[in-house]
């Protein structure tokens, strides 16, 4: 019987040869494609659950992210000036209308007290 020296086998004799790559290659990769990591952990005692923290772990590219539905940074007023102008607006009509409320009830108010 023959023993095969492995040790200075080329990739192409070897027929699970391991693919290389550099580490840019699958930094591109994974954030063209995107990648989720998930998780539970949950702690019981005797048999009654204290807690359950669920995480989850998406990473990709902005673009990826955007076609899988996902862009809370373009709506969280901390991280976006525009949301932040969008909220403060949006906050500001709130407060008007209330006060026109308010002012409009007080003087309801004070036309049926005359």
């Amino acid at each position: 019987m023959t023993d095969v020296d492995h040790r200075f086998a080329s990739p192409e004799t070897q027929p699970y040869a391991p693919v290389t790559g550099n580490l840019a290659d699958l930094l591109e990769r994974v954030l063209d494609k995107g990648i989720v990591i998930a998780g539970d952990i949950k702690i019981d005692l005797l048999d009654i659950e204290l807690l359950t923290i669920r995480l989850r772990l998406f990473i990709a590219s902005v673009d990826t992210a955007k076609k899988a539905g996902i862009d809370w940074w373009e709506t969280d007023p901390a991280l976006s000036s525009r949301a932040a102008r969008d909220a403060l607006a949006e906050e500001n009509e709130r407060l008007r209308a209330r006060l026109e409320a308010l002012e409009g009830a007080a003087e309801e108010t004070q036309g049926a007290v005359r």
